[in-house]
């Protein structure tokens, strides 16, 4: 499963950059503007920290705008900025009017705020590059987002729809595994749950036993990882 990181912040994005395993981001408007960056400096920045280590990334940037023609225009543009660029766009008629018209014109498309499996057909029938289904929103009502997802997944196999399922809205690392389990192609989800997989009590306890254990012989044995004394 591909790991995006669902930020516009900078630091963070060089951070996970940083261990080689991040393979996109995923922006809109709110996080966009917590970074009070003109929006198009930003999301060329955030391009070139990938470009920088070498990650062929996909990073979504989304219109704002909410009729057809605004979304054609915005999408167009924003696609023009950068090769990395993915266009989202929320999954309402007209966005899914966009979506069929942009694909058709080579633009990857990302449609986003996804909450139902019906909604995902038209997304695969509209040729979209990615389909984001929210799951943690929809556990915020009592919902099981994790189980649209698996819908979703399934319905996509049936058909071989190339639209790659981005499982968003990740609150956990359990939300991350399940993801990956269900066979969701991306998962995407804040900084804070992206460190957090990397943590487990058993991984820190081993680890500081290792180290006391290891300082108990150095006495004895010696320090292997010291430099050999050259020979006489």
């Amino acid at each position: 499963m591909k790991i995006f990181l669902d930020t516009a912040n900078l630091d963070e994005i060089r951070q996970g950059t940083s261990l080689g395993v991040l393979d996109g981001v995923t922006t809109n408007p709110s996080l966009v503007a917590k970074e009070k960056r003109p929006f198009r400096e930003h999301v060329l920045e955030i391009c070139r920290i990938f470009e920088e280590r070498g990650i062929h990334a996909a990073i979504s940037a989304e219109v704002v705008s909410t009729d057809t023609e605004g979304m054609l225009r915005e999408g167009r543009e924003l696609a023009s900025w950068h090769k990395s660029i993915v266009v989202k766009c929320p999954t309402t008629p007209d966005g899914i009017r966009a979506c069929t018209i942009l694909t058709r014109e080579g633009i990857r498309v990302n449609m986003t705020l996804v909450f139902s499996a019906s909604q995902a057909l038209l997304v695969a029938k509209a040729g979209a590059y990615f389909v984001s289904p929210f799951v943690g929103r929809l556990d915020d009502i009592s919902a099981d987002g994790l189980q649209l997802v698996r819908e979703i997944v399934e319905i996509y196999r049936n058909y071989n729809f190339p639209t790659e399922v981005l499982a968003a809205s990740l609150r956990g690392p359990l939300h991350v595994a399940e993801a990956a389990r269900i066979g969701a192609h991306i998962g995407t989800m804040p900084f804070k749950v992206f460190e957090q997989l990397f943590k487990h009590p058993l991984t820190d306890r081993g680890l500081e036993a290792f180290l006391k254990d290891w300082e108990k012989a150095r006495a004895t044995l010696g320090d292997i990882l010291a430099p050999a004394k050259a020979a006489r």
